[in-house]
């Protein structure tokens, strides 16, 4: 039988379903994702903190925004993307899609801790406490644990092919979450705003407002594919040692 093929452009990308072959690859656009990223960022920063306007309302403290929103963003969105890779991978038994998964789990929790953290910032002037037990912030929490619960999994099993499959199982269990976190403010009776940005509606806040927060955005998700790239090739050297290719590799780093 004939190895299946997907042909875009000239380029055969079933190709790179290989850790071998996609090392090198991800080697290449690292630097491409983390410039963008940085320079994403800053600019982004710079319209949220010195062009937008005063909110009338929350003053200047609604500036957190800028880091709280994305970060949310990001938390749900990487969590897809690990629960995707994780499902091809206890699908399929393919070896890079568990690495993936793997590779995402802490840029993940990290951006979920980032929204935690920043909405406590912003709880306490908007509604006068840290933290509440807000259906929102409930079910961020759940998530930030669904975080730490697959990498500790994970950890816990000493062989990598049995370590991916059962992470696979909590990560696809844990999607269930996603639209709670989603849908909370408009399920229950909660203190938490509801979206300021929707893809049915139009934005309610000011343009500038509306700008930075989606470049603050695309530089989330810029890093965070950086980020995931350089710990799924640490991940591919580390499980692939055996391998001539990988060894090539770390004498060549070394």
């Amino acid at each position: 039988m004939s190895q299946p093929t997907l042909v875009i452009g000239n380029i055969n990308w079933f190709r790179y379903a290989s850790p071998q072959a996609f090392y090198p690859l991800a080697g290449a656009m690292i630097p491409w994702f983390a410039w963008a990223a940085a320079l994403l960022c800053v600019a982004g920063l710079y319209v949220g903190f010195f062009v937008a306007p005063t909110d009338h309302q929350q003053g200047e403290s609604y500036r957190i925004i800028f880091l709280h929103v994305p970060a949310a963003w990001m938390s749900m969105f990487i969590y897809l993307v690990m629960a995707f890779w994780a499902g091809v991978g206890l699908v399929f038994n393919t070896r890079l899609s568990g690495m993936m998964a793997t590779a995402l789990a802490p840029t993940g929790a990290l951006f979920t801790f980032i929204a935690l953290w920043t909405g406590a910032l912003w709880g306490k002037p908007t509604w006068g406490a840290w933290w509440v037990w807000d259906a929102r912030l409930t079910s961020e929490l759940i998530l930030l644990f669904l975080y730490f619960g697959f990498m500790a999994l994970q950890a816990a099993i000493d062989e990598p092919r049995r370590a991916d499959r059962a992470g696979a199982v909590l990560a696809l269990v844990g999607v269930v979450n996603i639209p709670i976190i989603y849908f909370s403010v408009k399920w229950w009776n909660t203190l938490h705003q509801g979206a300021s940005v929707s893809l049915t509606q139009a934005p309610t806040m000011a343009a500038t407002m509306f700008a930075g927060m989606i470049v603050m955005a695309f530089g989330f998700w810029f890093y965070s594919i950086a980020a995931a790239l350089m710990r799924a090739r640490c991940i591919m050297l580390e499980r692939e040692r055996a391998s001539d290719w990988a060894a090539d590799y770390a004498r060549g780093a070394a």
